[in-house]
């Protein structure tokens, strides 16, 4: 070999060794006192071994910041090809500049024009500021060293391929909108952050004293802002969630779900299932126990579980096929619809019907939680969002009323004509209506009941025979057109699984085009 040429590719061999460092060993070291994880690190536990193709590894490197502060590139993840970049914190700390702000870009619009999943490690202070010596402090200047703004390929690629942000770190202001466009966002606890402001900013705009973890912590984003899905204990934790949800989802919206040989018997029946109930309808159960019972070998990957609690979405599979489960949870505010659940219903549905996702309604609810405080903050605003996001799905959707739906409960749940629910089935126990049982039976004979000798004897009477003659789904079922058919509780699965056997073929024809309708945000 000519020495001038093996002279080069020994200095490109050097580069590279360099390159994979990032910011140095001792900095790798200092990262790892802190029980974190490098970007590579991350990558390597997140991909198949060596699939990992790397793009502009040397970007930069004459700065002696190699990559720019961010790996980026493509794997596969179980034979998958996804799009990836993982942020450096060791190289400029991981802030966002116009070459780190560019491949982040890069790599989402390769992974929309190449109809693959986009995952993202973020671990980013930011906009990297340009210091006061280097005289440029005006906004202009400050965004313009930040790189194009991967807000525009995250907003065209939502709806055509799946996108997940996992946050391994502190991440502040621009670094916290990419994970928020996104369809998952995933958190370690005690160990990521997001946040507008940090701490130290708050202090000084606003003089309150807060720690990082009370501001934007994961137990804050996936229990009271709901900006957050999922938080796990460990970082490998966190990005083998990222593969187990993978599994259940298409590469892009023209793919169905990969279908999985789950060995669960398509017929088996389950006979406890009707002992999950309690009889009265006042008292809780929990849903879960429902869910697992239908879904393939109990297997349910849940969704934001600590967010809005009352109701209950995540993906699962039955007959080997991914569905995606919303079910009310009668152990949280006895099931009722409220302002967090409906953001969290909506935005379920709405992805489910971008990627081909068959949607199972499992309802035991009472309806719209009543007051001031949920009047106030918007109910109806909310509310509507499921039912645009109902009307607007098209992917097959089946219903089952498993004990009490009442007024408003019946459109939030989607179980009346005309909200393109394909198939409805009540349980035995099941009473819907305008009302429950007790407010009927108080607004048409509750005169009658205080003036009667014994008050208390007539109404348990009368509400027995209201129960019998119009809560009974016997009779419902007479005059109700739109419900399939009641079904015992034991054959819920075999019945849920047959019925997507002849909705799998329904044609997906969008009836009145249109460059995008107007959800009430």
């Amino acid at each position: 070999m000519n020495k001038q040429i093996r002279d080069r590719i020994n200095q490109l061999r050097r580069l590279k060794e360099r390159a994979l460092l990032g910011g140095g060993k001792e900095k790798l070291d200092l990262l790892h006192q802190k029980g974190k994880l490098s970007a590579r690190e991350r990558l390597e536990l997140l991909l198949d071994p060596g699939s990992f193709v790397e793009f502009n590894m040397l970007l930069n490197h004459l700065k002696n910041a190699p990559g720019d502060g961010v790996v980026a590139g493509y794997g596969t993840i179980k034979g998958r090809v996804v799009c990836v970049y993982a942020q450096d914190p060791t190289v400029l700390g991981g802030s966002i500049g116009a070459l780190h702000g560019y491949k982040m870009y890069r790599t989402v619009e390769r992974a929309l024009e190449m109809g693959v999943p986009f995952i993202g490690l973020h671990d980013s202070p930011g906009a990297r500021l340009p210091r006061p010596e280097e005289g440029q402090t005006v906004l202009g200047d400050i965004m313009e060293k930040s790189g194009p703004s991967i807000f525009y390929p995250n907003t065209q690629a939502s709806g055509i391929i799946p996108q997940i942000s996992a946050i391994m770190g502190s991440c502040a202001g621009i670094s916290v909108y990419s994970p928020a466009l996104t369809d998952f966002v995933f958190m370690v606890d005690k160990t990521s952050h997001m946040f507008i402001t940090g701490p130290r900013m708050v202090k000084s705009v606003t003089g309150e004293e807060i720690s990082a973890e009370d501001l934007g912590g994961a137990a804050i984003h996936c229990q009271k802002s709901g900006v957050a899905d999922l938080r796990f204990a460990t970082e490998e934790a966190c990005l083998g969630g990222i593969k187990e949800l993978l599994d259940l989802l298409p590469q892009n919206n023209n793919e169905m779900p990969p279908r999985m040989d789950t060995g669960d018997d398509p017929e088996r029946v389950d006979d406890n299932l009707g002992e999950v109930i309690p009889v009265s309808p006042h008292k809780p159960y929990d849903i879960h126990k429902i869910i697992y019972s239908i879904l393939d070998n109990g297997y349910f990957f849940e969704i934001k579980p600590e967010f809005a609690a009352e109701i209950v979405v995540g993906f699962g599979r039955l007959d080997g096929h991914v569905v995606g489960i919303v079910a009310n949870q009668p152990m949280v505010r006895a099931g009722c619809l409220t302002v967090d659940s409906s953001d969290k219903q909506a935005r379920f549905i709405r992805f489910c019907d971008a990627f081909n996702i068959p949607i199972i309604i499992l309802v035991d609810t009472p309806a719209y939680m009543p007051g001031r405080f949920q009047e106030h903050m918007g109910i109806i605003r909310h509310g509507a969002k499921v039912l645009y996001a109902l009307c607007e799905a098209i992917v097959p959707r089946i219903a089952v009323i498993l004990r009490k739906c009442y007024g408003g409960g019946n459109l939030g749940m989607g179980t009346v004509p005309g909200l393109g629910t394909d198939l409805i089935y009540f349980w035995p126990t099941t009473e819907v209506g305008v009302l429950g049982a007790e407010q009927s039976v108080e607004l048409f004979f509750g005169k009658e009941i205080r003036a009667s000798e014994n008050p208390e004897e007539l109404r348990k009477q009368k509400l027995q025979e209201y129960r019998e003659r119009y809560s009974n789904p016997v009779h419902e079922i007479s005059a109700s057109w739109y419900i399939e058919d009641i079904i015992e509780p034991r054959e819920t699965r075999r019945t849920l699984i047959r019925g997507l056997k002849l909705l799998m073929t329904k044609k997906k024809i969008v009836k009145y085009p249109k460059r995008h309708g107007n959800i009430p945000l």
